[in-house]
């Protein structure tokens, strides 16, 4: 049975056990992004947004859409998945499914739960009502599939005037189980006036089995809200994700997304900002280093619809064998938007002669009264400098780490969590295998 076919016989067997009618509104909204995706199925390269990105590699599994049973999970086995050296709130799912042994939530003055729990209780309704698949893209069918089968993931809520005590992770791992996985996990992130929050997100393979993934979150910074947003993506070569994170920002909002792809096997990453009001600062950062034939998509846009703000982007990427990057960022700047500052830069380096990057950055300026700048830059290591570093006894195997770990370190630069920071610098130098002395 193909994939699209199987997907239809599991909504019309759930929507007849009712497990997906818990609220009448909830019902509509997934029947409405079931039916667009049935008349849309999934994007192919013919889509403009998915020119250089084909699924058809991970389509043609035979996948299961929920596993068969629990598959229990020691902490021994994934704990070097966590940020361990700091304390943090824990959502944790294991193939799908919450697992409350390994998690950490709480509703003392703020909400770390579960989404499943926020569209079942009555309490949490206006909330749901007010945000849930407010700003999700609807155009997009993969979107649109991942709100009809929304029901786990993450709900976090940071009620006004609260700075969160510690970071929050959210960690995803299917397990050794004997099927090939699809899962759909659904975020949402609502952050009220003058409120601060950190977290991390993880999709973690533990077997050879194949899992693809299909996740969306939905973030609402309010007025003068701090969210900072970390997303590592270092799993096997035979998982698959397919991120799409929608941002919504208000006045004096600042919000950060750090996006962190080290491996599996294809990622295509899809990151929207809106900005509604003035003073929003926006910021979009990225590494990637890949190799062997792995595939990394970053597709991001911003738009800027009020005056007086600011976005900065900043992507860097490393690829070598046969591996390939697409970089397309879009910046729209609307006639109202004046006095916006955008920066937009995608630096890279291909090792290897196969190695390919599909690089286009975008602006669309309709206001007159702006400072904006994009650019791009494709090369390979710099020879003279590498010459200079071996002349002064530094192996070549080293100095090439150096200078790509350097090319690096200005996106690094931007984490504000130092155990975090301390973490993707030594899975940049495992990447490079090199040691660098963290």
């Amino acid at each position: 049975m193909k994939l699209k076919d199987k997907l239809a016989t599991s909504f019309f067997e759930l929507e007849n056990k009712g497990i997906l009618d818990l609220e009448s509104n909830v019902h509509e909204i997934r029947s409405k992004a079931f039916a667009d995706f049935e008349a849309k199925g999934f994007p192919t390269k013919r889509d403009e947004e998915w020119k250089y990105t084909s699924l058809k590699s991970v389509l043609n599994e035979d996948y299961t859409i929920f596993p068969k049973g629990e598959n229990a999970v020691e902490l021994k086995d994934v704990k070097k998945y966590f940020i361990h050296e700091i304390d943090s709130y824990k959502i944790v799912f294991i193939d799908g499914v919450y697992s409350s042994f390994l998690s950490e939530t709480t509703h003392e003055g703020i909400d770390i739960c579960l989404m499943s729990s926020a569209l079942k209780k009555p309490k949490y309704k206006i909330i749901i009502d007010h945000y849930f698949n407010t700003i999700a893209n609807k155009e997009e069918s993969i979107t649109s599939l991942n709100t009809a089968f929304s029901n786990q993931g993450a709900y976090i809520h940071i009620p006004k005037n609260k700075v969160v005590p510690k970071p929050i992770q959210v960690l995803h791992f299917s397990t050794k189980n004997k099927e090939n996985l699809f899962l759909q996990p659904r975020n949402l992130i609502v952050v009220d006036e003058n409120s601060h929050v950190q977290i991390i997100e993880r999709h973690q393979s533990l077997s050879d089995n194949v899992v693809l993934t299909n996740s969306v979150t939905e973030i609402f910074a309010n007025k003068r809200a701090i969210v900072d947003y970390y997303k590592i993506q270092n799993d096997q070569n035979n998982a698959s994700l397919i991120d799409q994170t929608f941002v919504q920002q208000k006045d004096n909002s600042i919000v950060s997304v750090n996006t962190y792809s080290f491996g599996g096997k294809l990622t295509r990453n899809h990151l929207e900002f809106n900005q509604i009001g003035e003073h929003i600062d926006s910021n979009l950062n990225g590494i990637t280093i890949i190799g062997n034939k792995q595939h990394v998509d970053n597709h991001t846009t911003v738009f800027h619809n009020e005056p007086n703000c600011e976005s900065h982007e900043l992507y860097k990427g490393i690829y070598s064998d046969s591996s390939t990057g697409v970089f397309n960022g879009k910046v729209i700047v609307a006639k109202k938007a004046q006095k916006t500052n955008a920066f937009q830069q995608n630096n890279n380096i291909l090792l290897g002669e196969k190695a390919t990057i599909n690089t286009k950055p975008q602006l669309e300026i309709f206001a007159d009264d702006v400072k904006c700048s994009h650019g791009c830059t494709i090369g390979q290591l710099d020879e003279s400098a590498l010459f200079y570093m071996q002349q002064r006894g530094i192996p070549e195997k080293s100095a090439k780490g150096l200078l790509l770990y350097a090319f690096c370190n200005d996106a690094v630069d931007k984490i504000k969590i130092p155990e975090l920071k301390s973490r993707i610098s030594k899975l940049i130098a495992s990447k490079l295998d090199v040691k660098l002395g963290f």
